[in-house]
């Protein structure tokens, strides 16, 4: 199949796309890409083509490159934006650049929009081999995936099928010039040596090493597939509600859980925790085994990246960084609104007339007792065992008083006097 017919047929499901975006570095692989589709458009009826060109600023001759970028694209009529980002520091120069393009590529990209990029079956093999190198699970050795979300549109790979020798193959038949990063000759970074040492030698051995290799990836990707389904069955019994849903904090129940095997544990956990923070590696579970397996009147918690899971009652919650910061100090509440913005915690509703007397929204902060009708005055703290609260969400939970007595308690109706309803609708961070 020629390269025409390949990428036609490999986006086809988008062709009612309103833009297709090509991420166009200037190199061989976007070059090639874009040149396609310039070429395609004149045949056929497709979406909008547009090139992105980011600027990372960290080689000398980056202004050059996107000078060449714009050169490219005014000789095929593509429209090119040109976005400069600040890469951030840290241990890996390739991975903060990484991310600050993708950012840069999902903030442009409006509502089903696409963004194309000109990885291919080289660039797959070599990130097989790459996260082998480095332990990596299931997932990680699915490689590049040829469709996931970015921003408010799609990313496509359409060329993951497609070798590096027959783009260069095309490149040359069309007479087509790209520029080279010096810094794909730098064996210290991982990647490049893989490429230029190791790569090279295997293939000595072993000729087919690339596409085996991607083949591998396509396993992977199959088996993840299986995997996420299975973890779909097993969470499906575990997030059925429970108490506290207003607090707005991830949780699921911990039996349906403890009933299935580790490996499976550790399968819905995976998934479940995929939106929410960074796959915990395989050293850290021990964190999980102390929470599954603590008293039920302990506080355990497994501290993860951006958060951590606790226990409250017979769940585990999940509880983001900004949710474990302290609220702040008591906010007044006068006039005739019923509703009430706290800073850092949401908003209040009153429901029902306002006590009249002088109205505060305040904290725990230890030691205090309420009125309760038909039992007298009891202390806050038991109150809130009794109602299921877990200690967790106790210090963000708003506490009404009217002239120094406390006289509700926020998404709590039995703690509450006068026919005063008080509801929080919490912070989601």
């Amino acid at each position: 199949m020629s390269l025409d017919s390949l990428l036609l047929s490999a986006l086809a499901p988008w062709r009612s796309s309103p833009i297709w975006w090509v991420a166009f570095s200037g190199g061989l692989d976007s070059t090639v890409l874009l040149h396609l589709l310039a070429r395609l458009a004149d045949r056929y009826e497709l979406p909008v083509i547009r090139a992105i060109h980011v600027h990372h600023g960290l080689q000398v001759a980056a202004d050059d490159w996107s000078a060449h970028c714009q050169l490219v694209c005014d000789e095929l009529g593509v429209a090119l934006s040109v976005i400069r980002v600040r890469v951030g520091s840290g241990a890996s120069v390739e991975q903060a650049a990484r991310i600050a393009r993708y950012q840069a590529f999902g903030e442009c990209l409006g509502e089903g929009e696409l963004l194309l990029t000109g990885q291919h079956r080289d660039d797959q093999a070599e990130t097989v081999l790459f996260r082998l190198l480095r332990g990596a699970g299931v997932r990680g050795l699915a490689a590049m995936p040829a469709v996931r979300s970015l921003g408010r549109g799609s990313l496509v790979r359409p060329l993951l099928e497609v070798s590096r020798a027959d783009l260069e193959a095309y490149a040359r038949a069309n007479g087509l010039a790209w520029v080279e990063d010096p810094s794909n000759q730098q064996l210290e970074y991982s990647r490049n040596f893989l490429r230029r040492q190791v790569l090279p030698l295997l293939q000595q051995r072993w000729p087919r090493t690339v596409s085996s290799l991607a083949r591998t990836a396509g396993h992977m990707a199959e088996a993840q597939q299986l995997l996420d389904e299975l973890a779909q069955q097993d969470l499906a019994a575990a997030q059925g509600i429970g108490d506290c849903q207003w607090s707005n904090l991830p949780n699921l129940a911990l039996a349906p859980l403890r009933g299935l095997t580790s490996a499976r544990q550790r399968n819905a956990l995976r998934y479940w925790l995929a939106g929410l923070t960074l796959a915990p590696d395989e050293n850290h579970w021990a964190g999980w085994e102390c929470l599954r397996d603590a008293r039920p009147d302990a506080t355990p918690r497994w501290r993860l990246a951006g958060g951590e899971l606790q226990r409250g009652g017979d769940r585990i919650w999940w509880l983001p960084d900004a949710w474990l910061e302290p609220v702040g100090g008591p906010v007044s509440w006068s006039g005739p609104d019923t509703s009430l913005a706290l800073p850092g915690n949401g908003t209040l509703r009153i429901e029902g007339e306002l006590p009249s007397g002088r109205l505060q929204v305040r904290y725990r902060q230890g030691g205090e007792t309420m009125l309760v009708p038909t039992r007298g005055r009891r202390d806050l703290k038991r109150l809130l065992s009794e109602a299921g609260v877990p200690t967790f969400v106790r210090a963000r939970l708003p506490l009404l008083y009217c002239d120094e007595e406390l006289v509700a308690v926020a998404n709590l109706p039995q703690l509450s006097r006068g026919g005063v309803a008080l509801n929080w609708c919490a912070p989601e961070f």
